[in-house]
């Protein structure tokens, strides 16, 4: 009666070894850590879903490529935008020698001369830099995840084989092999592999949640990063340079 008002799961912590709930202990920490880094990263990726659509409405208004860098708009957590911000600042350092936007900035950009292919290189290298620093931030962390799905389950195991082999040290040294004797240790041990797979089962989930989520928004990064190039190939740059150098 006092197995069984106590309950399956608290009867077998009662069990467990020391170096089984040690395991459990690691266990809820990394459980802990792996949704917190899942509803953060949710998060994350939701609001930067949102900045997304209201910065590429906001571009898509108008065909000037630098008329936001100019109006000195921000789109926090936008990964978008930091590719065109970095887009930005590097073509109008070619064009204008300063990537300072001020009252003359309109002025000196309509009066300035094209850029070369050579420099446009550049610029494509500057948001190749951005898509990459901003891919990083947004995975960061994910090793968490990644650890909780292929760490806990081999915790979990290990804290059930340690449990077991317990059980039965203790069975050999009471000389009774029954099941009075056995199933308390073996319920102790097998406590670690469930605790496991509650910890692994959902970082599961939430890891390949994320990872196709993050993926989509590199995807979208690189797509515009060519989309702004060709804006920019199409209003700053100079492609008689290209064919002047070929023809020396």
């Amino acid at each position: 009666m006092t197995i069984l008002a106590a309950g399956g799961l608290l009867f077998a912590f009662e069990q467990a070894t020391v170096a089984g709930k040690v395991i459990l202990g690691v266990l809820v920490v990394g459980s802990i850590f792996s949704w917190s880094v899942m509803i953060t990263k949710m998060r994350v990726v939701q609001f930067a879903r949102k900045q997304t659509e209201r910065f590429r409405a906001a571009f898509r208004k108008d065909r000037q490529p630098l008329r936001l860098f100019e109006s000195h708009a921000r789109f926090p957590g936008s990964p978008l935008f930091n590719v065109y911000q970095a887009g930005c600042q590097e073509m109008t350092f070619h064009l204008l020698g300063s990537a300072e936007v001020d009252e003359t900035f309109r002025a000196r950009l309509d009066t300035a001369d094209k850029i070369t292919p050579a420099q446009m290189g550049a610029v494509n290298a500057a948001m190749d830099r951005a898509v990459g620093e901003t891919a990083l931030q947004i995975e960061s962390q994910m090793i968490l995840l990644a650890t909780a799905v292929s760490g806990a389950p081999f915790l979990g195991l290990l804290g059930t084989v340690w449990g077991v082999m317990d059980a039965f040290s203790d069975v050999a040294v009471a000389g009774s092999a029954n099941l009075t004797t056995l199933a308390p240790g073996v319920s102790g041990a097998l406590i670690t592999t469930v605790t496991a797979l509650c910890v692994a089962i959902p970082a599961m989930f939430g890891y390949n949640f994320l990872v196709t989520s993050i993926r989509a928004i590199i995807v979208e990064m690189d797509n515009f990063a060519a989309e702004l190039a060709s804006e920019f190939e199409h209003k700053y740059v100079d492609h008689s340079a290209r064919t002047q150098e070929v023809g020396r």
